[in-house]
């Protein structure tokens, strides 16, 4: 399966944005998984540097994770105030507490202005966002998160352990052998 859209200036990119290597995570920040999967993608982030750029789509498993997508849509109102990246990493951090007074409290952490941060979660475009990553997941074949795209393909490899390192290792290789 390949990703359907292709990364573009819609998308949050960490990194390197002309990187050899692009790592697009479909995700859902109330999944256990996703969880267990964010130290990871870190740790892939700082071995792979500049040879590596990192995309997160939001994939909100609503019917099983209730405060998932309400959690994504507060990703992209911080993004809004230049804090998308880091409101992510808050989130993942605190996992367990997603609830509407815990993302505001989230939002003063970071500095935001809380009263448009407070907005921007009704923000029909912010929320318009986030189901538009969904639906392209289902285009792209996701049917669980999280679900890994490496250089737009879907990687069907397992993410824990040394497999997901070991096959960006390979693609990193492959590039810079051409």
């Amino acid at each position: 399966m390949t990703l359907k859209p292709p990364v573009s200036t819609l998308d949050h990119c960490f990194g390197n944005p002309e990187a050899a290597i692009e790592l697009v995570e479909y995700g859902d920040f109330q999944c256990p998984y996703c969880g267990r999967a964010f130290p990871i993608v870190k740790r892939i982030q700082e071995i792979f540097g500049n040879d590596l750029k990192f995309i997160f789509r939001n994939f909100p498993l609503s019917k099983i994770h209730p405060e998932a997508k309400s959690a994504a849509v507060a990703t992209e109102a911080a993004g809004l105030q230049g804090q998308y990246w880091e409101m992510h990493h808050l989130i993942f951090e605190n996992q367990r507490r997603l609830f509407k007074n815990a993302l505001m409290e989230y939002a003063g952490r970071l500095n935001l202005h809380t009263g448009q941060f407070e907005a921007d979660l009704h923000n029909p475009g912010l929320i318009e966002k986030v189901e538009s990553d969904f639906e392209s997941g289902l285009r792209s074949g996701v049917n669980a998160t999280p679900t890994f795209f490496i250089n737009g393909e879907k990687y069907t490899g397992a993410w824990e352990g040394p497999d997901l390192e070991n096959f960006l290792q390979q693609e990193l290789a492959k590039s810079k052998n051409i």
